[in-house]
């Protein structure tokens, strides 16, 4: 197949991150144009990228040059989106998370399967290097079997970030600090230790925020091997920190923080792997590099061209929707104090 032509609906804060990786990639993907319904942002897309912008996104569907659309917007717009990009026989990338409820997150996974394009999420994480080692630490036997795996999310917020029309709701976002910022961790976390079991959870939003959803919560659950598990999770941790993923296991013990892991086996052999790249964990949530978004779309692209798998799916991404849905429906259970 020829180099496949893509296309960027939605340009928001996370589109400087796509641009990047696509100027980057232009030796294996043509960029057509990207799409918002605002000028302003349109004319500074193309001013800073130099990339091409059109007024309509119809045209995006109806040119054949486009194999796959980049679907940027935010949660809320996402399924009517796919559904017509999959109409159109586009391939996806959509942004986290698939959409702002799970049932309609569900209804994506569906559109994309029956029209029979590829849908992949931006969970980009996946392609740390920490997390691949640990992952085959794991997957080889050399730490044996996870007895606790626990992760956190200490990141920090200012009120200026909810002040925006939005931010933090229900309608826009579909929640707060776990569809937002935590469904990274929550990913990872699932794709090492497996599924979430029996969760118990307080979910609350603290004096710090004035916002509608969670900026602060606690879980405890099991995997289905029996492991313990807990989840924390907030945007009120100033000045913010890098995520963390412990994973306590029968051969010795991994622990990832950001893009670094150093594990310790029995015996005392140490492996570590990944460094010390910025998370945006701190008040500029984009204050990170773009490698990991063009690991992304470089797969993505792949996957298009010769059919190679892709790393994280809509079945991936609706697996941590669930469990962050079960974690909001366990909070509720729990007395407010």
């Amino acid at each position: 197949m020829k180099k496949p032509g893509v296309a960027i609906i939605g340009l928001g804060m996370a589109a400087g991150h796509h641009a990047r990786s696509l100027i980057d990639l232009a030796d294996q993907v043509d960029m057509i144009a990207a799409y918002s319904p605002t000028e302003a942002r349109r004319l500074a897309f193309a001013a800073q990228y130099g990339l091409p912008v059109t007024d309509t996104v119809s045209d995006i569907y109806h040119d054949e040059r486009v194999n796959a659309v980049l679907i940027l917007t935010p949660p809320n717009t996402h399924l009517e989106l796919v559904e017509q990009a999959a109409k159109a026989g586009k391939h996806i990338l959509l942004e986290k998370p698939l959409d702002v409820s799970l049932e309609r997150a569900r209804a994506i996974v569906s559109v994309a399967r029956d029209a029979g394009v590829l849908l992949s999420v931006v969970l980009q994480n996946r392609f740390r290097s920490s997390f691949r080692t640990a992952q085959d630490l794991l997957r080889s036997g050399q730490l044996g079997t996870i007895l606790e795996a626990t992760a956190s999310v200490r990141n920090w917020r200012p009120q200026s970030y909810y002040d925006e029309q939005g931010r933090g709701t229900l309608a826009r976002d579909g929640g707060g600090v776990l569809l937002t910022q935590a469904i990274h961790t929550i990913d990872l976390l699932l794709a090492l230790a497996g599924k979430p079991l029996d969760v118990t959870a307080s979910v609350r939003t603290s004096p710090i925020h004035r916002m509608e959803k969670e900026d602060l919560v606690n879980a405890t659950f099991h995997f289905e091997n029996g492991a313990m598990g807990t989840l924390n999770a907030t945007t009120c941790a100033y000045p913010g920190y890098p995520d963390r993923i412990e994973l306590i296991c029968t051969n010795g013990t991994a622990i990832l923080t950001g893009d670094s892991l150093d594990a310790t086996l029995q015996g005392g052999r140490r492996i570590t792997a990944g460094q010390n790249l910025a998370s945006g964990s701190g008040s500029d949530p984009m204050a990170f590099g773009h490698e990991l978004h063009r690991l992304l779309i470089e797969e993505f692209v792949k996957a298009i061209t010769s059919g190679l798998p892709i790393t994280v799916d809509g079945e991936d991404a609706l697996r941590a929707q669930a469990f962050i849905s079960s974690i909001i429906d366990a909070g509720r259970r729990q007395p407010e104090t």
